[in-house]
């Protein structure tokens, strides 16, 4: 006997007492002697006893489970939050349902039935692309279902949300271009739909600005992916021959644009540079390897998750209560593709 198989009962039995004195002894109730929680709590050890987690969950009507949502999982930054939701998660006793949107609207509202239809405890989401009208998100927090949004958060909820300093790790990298001595500095951007998107187009904008260069909004192209960069980028470093570095909103894009580049025959560092965001390991595989953006997605992960966390003890926001935002810091990473020889 052990293990699973392990009941109350039968520790009871061994022990000679009742179920319920056993089962306040696992709980440290107060009114059972020390003496008699060291013997039950050493053969439940020594038996190997675990929880009914189910029954546990049905009674507290907790299923120690949080539902997450993103739109991809073969992005960097978004496998690099799953670690860190998982860090904090499993130290916790929480397990984590990954569901992912592949940037559709309707998949994300299927998501967030299932995740409900499975009663998740709490939700962490990333917002997918096409997602304009929220109210699969306010059913939940009618559900009393507390929700964390981070990178691509939900302006018009009230939530709790971690955030990259998008806005900032723009600003550094576009400003590293300049100091490097590039001028003319294409913008390969985000959704302006999207929080990050904006931030990081104003960052790009602001460094240019702040360093005495001008803002051409026709530098500013929407591109955010790496079929995308590599079929465009070329037909835009034609119409704008003087176009001497980019900088993308992230890897996969600005490794597109590079390859596209080399295929126009111009060299890179040296005729154009290219800067990505978000620093995954594909920037350390190109030839030469990309400058970006660290957007540190495991801190984000944690971050998320704690504040999840505090909200399941806390109880859900209340009218008088103002939503946290955490905002986390990003490093610049600078590579060969920005470093002229």
């Amino acid at each position: 006997m052990s293990g699973t198989n392990v009941t109350i009962k039968d520790i009871a039995r061994k022990l000679g007492v009742s179920p319920s004195t056993v089962s306040r002894a696992l709980k440290d109730h107060p009114e059972i002697s020390p003496k008699t929680k060291k013997v039950v709590t050493e053969l439940a050890n020594l038996l190997g006893y675990k929880p009914n987690e189910i029954a546990l969950s049905l009674r507290s009507k907790k299923t120690k489970v949080i539902g997450l949502i993103i739109p991809e999982i073969v992005h960097h930054f978004f496998s690099s939050v799953i670690s860190g939701i998982e860090e904090i998660a499993i130290e916790e006793g929480y397990n984590v349902m990954i569901f992912q949107s592949n940037e559709s609207y309707t998949r994300e509202v299927l998501n967030t039935q299932g995740l409900y239809a499975n009663r998740v405890d709490g939700l962490l989401v990333s917002l997918a692309k096409e997602t304009k009208n929220y109210e699969h998100f306010r059913n939940l927090q009618k559900h009393e279902v507390p929700i964390v949004f981070f990178d691509r958060i939900c302006e018009g909820l009230k939530t709790d949300r971690v955030i990259v300093d998008d806005y900032g790790g723009a600003f550094e990298a576009v400003e590293h271009l300049i100091h490097s001595g590039y001028k003319k500095i294409l913008h390969l951007s985000g959704s302006r739909d999207l929080l990050i998107g904006r931030n990081r187009i104003n960052g790009y904008k602001d460094a240019l600005e702040d360093n005495g260069l001008q803002v051409d909004e026709n530098l500013v192209v929407p591109c955010d992916n790496y079929e995308t960069a590599l079929q465009i980028t070329g037909d835009i470093i034609d119409m704008h021959p003087g176009v001497d570095a980019i900088f993308a909103v992230n890897d996969f894009t600005a490794i597109g644009a590079m390859k596209a580049v080399k295929k126009k025959g111009r060299k890179v560092p040296d005729d154009i540079a290219i800067m990505g965001f978000t620093n995954g390991i594909s920037a350390t595989l190109t030839d030469p390897t990309l400058s970006s953006v660290d957007q540190h997605g495991t801190e984000v992960g944690k971050e998320a998750t704690r504040l999840l966390l505090k909200r399941l003890k806390e109880g859900e926001l209340t009218e008088d209560h103002t939503p946290q935002t955490r905002v986390v810091r990003t490093d610049l990473v600078v590579r060969e593709s920005t470093t002229r020889k």
